[in-house]
């Protein structure tokens, strides 16, 4: 709701708890904005514009000017998050019509990897909070989300994105101490990065994202012969959205994101994927000397 009298405008933004436990708001109808716009003469309102995500907060009461107002308790911690707090809804339209074209796997078998799989998820957030490093669903789990919201019961694994200027070395022990040991490391930091952990049957795989000029990339390796791989992305930023009743992020461009992944027939379910040479956006990208496998392919027996 926007308030005006004369120069003086009050914008209310109403507050909302989802069941993943943060708040969220709404975005101003788009057959609005021009009225909204008018009424503030173009000066710039900080919500409104997305919907967006907020971590729950503690409000405490304060006075400004003799006035009595309620404030978060850490004022700092809320800012903060205003210049990053943009949230995409699931598509659950969409969802319903992938459903309906092509079913929903209710197999004991594909019911018990979604519940597994939600489980992992739920670890690897809780890790990478701990440790303060961002993450966003990339690969087979962001395209869950996007065409089904839901899992994809044939995947078998999750995967997570990060930037590779947010790594820290405190990231495997984190991992690690929280049950997941590490399965393969591939790559250096510098280059072309990768981790995988193993919960059970279902692996957590996490790709490192790099920049370059106007494209985002992440890097492969294959084991047996020392080959590169390289997946490159159209530029993309971070929102949050709301899966399985987590808040967890995703590229806001994700309909590029995932087209870069799995090109113009991405609604179309797969089940025969390769790595190597199925997503449109890989590029052969030389091979690891020889004298640096032990350092750059790295496996473990997990069991």
């Amino acid at each position: 709701m926007l308030f005006r009298r004369h120069t003086s405008v009050i914008h209310i933004v109403v507050l909302y708890e989802r069941p993943g436990q943060f708040l969220w708001h709404a975005a101003v109808d788009p057959e609005k904005t021009q009225e909204w716009m008018s009424l503030v003469e173009d000066r710039e309102l900080q919500f409104g514009e997305y919907e967006g995500a907020y971590d729950k907060m503690e409000i405490v009461p304060t006075r400004l000017d003799g006035v009595k107002l309620n404030i978060p308790k850490d004022p700092s911690a809320f800012l903060q998050q205003i210049p990053h707090a943009r949230f995409l809804e699931c598509n659950y339209a969409q969802a319903r019509k992938f459903h309906t074209a092509y079913g929903s796997d209710q197999t004991a078998e594909g019911v018990e990897f979604v519940g597994k799989a939600k489980s992992l998820l739920s670890q690897g957030r809780a890790v990478l909070d701990r440790i303060g490093v961002r993450f966003w669903m990339s690969s087979g789990t962001c395209l869950g989300w996007f065409r089904q919201c839901g899992i994809i019961p044939h995947s078998k694994d999750v995967d997570f994105g990060i930037w590779i200027k947010d790594y820290k070395d405190t990231l495997i022990p984190a991992f690690q101490a929280a049950g997941l040991p590490l399965k393969h490391r591939f790559g250096k930091v510098e280059d072309s990065f990768e981790l995988s952990f193993q919960s059970g049957d279902v692996k957590l795989d996490i790709f490192f994202f790099y920049e370059d000029d106007d494209i985002m990339w992440n890097g492969g390796t294959q084991a047996r012969t020392g080959k590169k791989f390289k997946y490159i992305f159209p530029r993309f930023s971070l929102c949050w959205t709301e899966f399985l009743d987590m808040k967890v992020r995703v590229p806001c461009e994700t309909l590029a994101y995932v087209q870069a992944n799995y090109g113009a027939n991405w609604y179309e379910p797969v089940k025969q994927w390769d790595w190597k040479n199925s997503p449109p956006n890989v590029q052969p990208n030389g091979q690891w000397p020889e004298e640096q496998w032990s350092e750059v392919i790295q496996l473990y027996d997990v069991r």
